[in-house]
């Protein structure tokens, strides 16, 4: 009776909560990478240099540091219902605001906006899930979720490439076309939330007595075993030695997702693999479509043999020797399907890492820790574009900016590794009880 209740129960929350939350992600990645597609026009209307375009990407990460611990903080106190709906909701009207842009300025500023306006959504959406989605089925669940991510770029680099093609249209250059048709699902996505969204399992008319019950029951005793609980303030996972060592993996991971993700099209571009702006999207979309395969069958797998240290640690590392591999090749179509493997295996790690992380942190704990830990992957976003766009007009290239990328995720992959390992994690001091 028990396994039909929980097999009932979690066929229910896959199916009313995942699809909103991947059709909600995809929108969030795809606003926020856009721009590597609008370059191939941008660029030039506006006169910014490689350096100036990767400035303009990296601030977006300056405003999202600044933000994400507050945001999640926030979030905890109003629910993820009404803050989900909240960022969405600006996130959406400022990306659309972006088509109106005429200076480098402008873009500056739109694009730090934008940062200040999404910055809490993806730590807001991983606390979600735990909250929902027992330590058995976690991982599933979180590689569900960041196929929204990856289908940014399947599905978003194609599309994006077509809408540049109406350039010229009503006299408005494709570029400007491409943010103002994109930013409004975003607005739309945001007044659904609140049909959608609830903030926990006891809020729902469609879960019974029963599958509440058993839901309620499973989720407190995974939480029983967690490092970092309710019983610690906010602000110790600032000093935690678990979350630090987290943060280092997702910070180096971090290296690959975003300086191959806003860099591909231009990265295509240069090798000369295509011109045709359709087709370099299309080309920049196959290595994500390898990704959303490689994130459902690593954490699946990760899941079915209840393992984490190596399900984590090796995706790094085999991305860090393809990219390496695709860097040294003098084979155009070789170094592409390199760099296909190289993004597929990046990303085929995060639903493992973040089932690890909400594993041994819950409550307020996890709420914070979750945002530090992407804020402190968001500097990776804050220094790596203008250090790729500054590389790039010195040697007019991008190799010595790959090779750099390479090392983090063969760094991170060793740490992951280690970070992993059962039992080897530190535990915090537990607060003192009276007899």
């Amino acid at each position: 009776m028990t396994t039909m209740i929980a097999a009932s129960t979690m066929k229910a929350i896959n199916g009313k909560i995942i699809p909103f939350l991947i059709i909600c992600y995809f929108m969030a990645n795809l606003d926020k990478t856009n721009i590597s597609i609008a370059a191939l026009q941008m660029n030039a209307d506006l006169g910014l240099t490689a350096s100036m375009y990767g400035f303009g990407v990296g601030i977006f990460y300056l405003s999202y540091i600044i933000f994400e611990i507050p945001s999640n903080i926030f979030m905890m106190r109003v629910g993820p219902r009404i803050w989900l709906m909240r960022i969405m909701l600006t996130w959406g009207m400022i990306s659309a605001g972006m088509s109106l842009v005429q200076t480098p300025t402008q873009l500056y500023v739109m694009r730090f906006l934008l940062g200040m306006a999404e910055a809490g959504f993806t730590p807001c959406v991983i606390w979600y899930l735990s909250v929902w989605f027992p330590k058995s089925h976690r991982a599933r669940a979180m590689s569900l979720f960041f196929m929204g991510s990856v289908l940014a770029s399947v599905i978003g680099l194609p599309a994006s490439g077509a809408i540049l093609n109406m350039h010229g249209i009503a006299g408005v250059p494709g570029w400007r076309w491409l943010f103002a048709i994109e930013g409004i699902p975003a607005i739309l996505l945001g007044l659904a939330a609140l049909r959608y969204v609830a903030n926990r399992p006891d809020h729902v008319t469609w879960l019974s007595g029963e599958q509440k019950q058993w839901l309620n029951t499973t989720l407190a005793r995974d939480n029983a075993s967690v490092e970092l609980d309710d019983r610690q303030r906010w602000y110790t996972v600032l000093s935690n030695k678990i979350v630090i060592l987290l943060s280092l993996v997702w910070f180096l991971q971090a290296f690959g997702t975003i300086g191959i993700t806003l860099f591909l099209p231009l990265i295509l571009q240069g090798m000369g693999v295509a011109q045709n702006h359709f087709i370099i999207g299309l080309l920049s979309s196959l290595p994500f479509a390898l990704a959303c395969l490689f994130m459902y069958l690593n954490g699946r797998h990760s899941d079915l043999q209840k393992e984490r240290q190596y399900h984590l640690g090796l995706p790094l590392i085999i991305a860090g020797v393809c990219l390496t591999a695709a860097i040294y090749s003098n084979n155009h179509w070789i170094s592409y399907g390199l760099l296909v493997c190289a993004v597929g295996c990046n990303f085929a790690l995060a639903p493992v890492f973040w089932a690890v992380t909400t594993e041994k942190i819950s409550g307020v704990a996890a709420a914070a820790s979750i945002a530090l830990i992407n804020t402190i992957a968001n500097f990776a976003g804050l220094g790596l574009p203008p250090a790729f766009g500054k590389i790039k007009d010195l040697t007019g290239n991008y190799d010595y900016g790959l090779l750099m990328v390479a090392f983090a995720l063969l760094l991170g992959g060793l740490l992951g590794i280690l970070v992993a390992r059962p039992g080897k994690m530190l535990r915090p001091p537990q607060p003192e009880t009276t007899p």
